[in-house]
């Protein structure tokens, strides 16, 4: 298992980088969220990979942080997803926004990536849910923590408020991000509305 590689961003594409350690260049698939935030060509990388290995094929998929492969990780364990599946949901949203998307029952804002649609959306919903709760420490009803400080279900439930609206989860999530996470559910929606207003 190759869990990180580390060496010089000789090339990039919106697909695809190549990355070379040690005189081997390693093709590696990446999501579009990646490429803003990748060094100057022949810089160094540090970028940590999933090899996929199925029948005649063997690659690799990368992501800047942990937390986007435990994401992937999770989505390709969904039936009817694969990597580009995964790829695609990730070039539209952030794991934090996936997350709040799949608390709030966000299958609109899920199928709005490339090749999701809304059977699919619903399906990855239903599968991760209770995943995403038990790796929180919600196994046994007690809140699920938000970012390591507060309960994320006041702010998913705020999440899904603003979704009712009509914002997008990726708006939602972005609002709320500015604000305090001591305040109440009623405060954190109209602060949320405030600064989608602005």
């Amino acid at each position: 298992m190759i869990h990180y590689i580390k060496g010089e961003l000789v090339h990039s594409s919106e697909s695809e980088i190549i990355v070379e350690n040690n005189g081997i260049g390693y093709v590696i698939e990446v999501p579009l969220s990646v490429l803003p935030a990748l060094p100057a060509k022949n810089q160094e990388i540090k970028i940590y990979t999933e090899l996929y290995v199925r029948e005649d094929i063997l690659k690799l998929f990368g992501f800047l942080t942990r937390d986007d492969l435990e994401i992937f990780r999770m989505l390709i364990t969904v039936s009817g997803i694969g990597p580009k599946g995964a790829l695609a949901i990730l070039s539209l949203m952030t794991p934090e926004q996936l997350r709040f998307a799949i608390l709030a029952n966000d299958v609109d804002s899920i199928s709005a990536a490339k090749g999701i649609g809304k059977k699919t959306a619903s399906k990855l919903v239903i599968e991760l849910q209770d995943k995403l709760r038990a790796k929180a420490g919600n196994i046994s009803n007690e809140p699920i923590s938000f970012a390591g400080q507060r309960s994320v279900s006041v702010k998913s439930e705020a999440v899904e408020a603003l979704v009712g609206l009509g914002y997008s989860v990726s708006e939602a999530t972005a609002a709320l991000k500015k604000v305090a996470d001591d305040n109440s559910l009623e405060d954190m929606i109209k602060l949320g509305l405030r600064y989608l207003s602005i």
